[in-house]
């Protein structure tokens, strides 16, 4: 997969993209990244990128120029062009699958006011918002949905089962995790976990996954497939909270 990041501030992006898994991705030849900054395409004297807003108004607006020309320098034909905005679609696992299949990424990151909508009304392809918040910039943002996709290219983590255990990967919340020792600070390891039967193992990793999912996440649990085991499942839980003891 080939990804590419345009922005105002591509020594942000460049040094965090040096480090762990997207480290290793490049290095496996997973992934090739590339970071570009539209000032280098700017005409003017002062590579001016940003411009007043028509209408008048706080803040300043990236030009159609300088955006448009680096973005269609970098993106190839049938590229994903990606738009961080707090106006975009939640960020969510789907999209990162989605993203992932394909041959390449173009994320541009947003600053100031916006992009003029002249660009992103011919070039993007997908406005992508990680939360209901505000940030000075894109960059951040870009570097989740990255993290996100990357990830889930084939050949990218060490165990190939864990993308598809994380939390949100099937729908639901991820279980607890435990490793040695069996005994910390009075806190005993689920006897379950140390007694080798690997089906018990398993039902009681997938119940405590519901039982997250029902206290933090009940929007998750509304719409994921349940199967007969899961509502079995879940009235054990239910029960468990009438009687702690049980």
């Amino acid at each position: 997969m080939r990804v590419d990041i345009v922005t105002i501030f591509p020594e942000m992006i460049a040094r965090a993209l040096d480090f762990s898994i997207m480290a290793r991705a490049r290095e496996a030849g997973a992934v090739e990244f590339g970071v570009h900054n539209p000032r280098d395409r700017a005409t003017d004297r002062h590579r001016m990128v940003d411009d007043a807003p028509y209408g008048g108004g706080a803040g300043m607006v990236l030009k159609p120029e300088p955006m448009t020309a680096c973005i269609e320098a970098v993106a190839g034909p049938g590229a994903a062009v990606v738009l961080m905005t707090p106006q975009g679609e939640p960020f969510d696992q789907p999209m990162a699958r989605l993203l992932a299949q394909s041959a390449q990424m173009v994320i541009i990151c947003g600053h100031y006011e916006g992009l003029d909508e002249r660009v992103r009304h011919s070039l993007v392809t997908h406005e992508i918002s990680i939360g209901d918040y505000v940030l000075t910039g894109g960059e951040l943002p870009a570097l989740v949905v990255i993290d996100a996709v990357v990830r889930l290219l084939p050949g990218v983590l060490g165990n190939e089962a864990s993308a598809a255990e994380d939390s949100f990967a099937r729908g639901l919340l991820e279980h607890p995790h435990y490793t040695r020792p069996p005994e910390f600070r009075g806190m005993r390891v689920p006897a379950t976990l140390v007694e080798g039967d690997h089906a018990q193992v398993r039902r009681w990793r997938r119940k405590m996954s519901l039982r997250r999912t029902l206290r933090r996440r009940p929007d998750l649990l509304a719409r994921a497939e349940l199967t007969d085991e899961d509502r079995e499942l879940l009235a054990e839980i239910a029960a468990d909270e009438v009687n702690p003891a049980r």
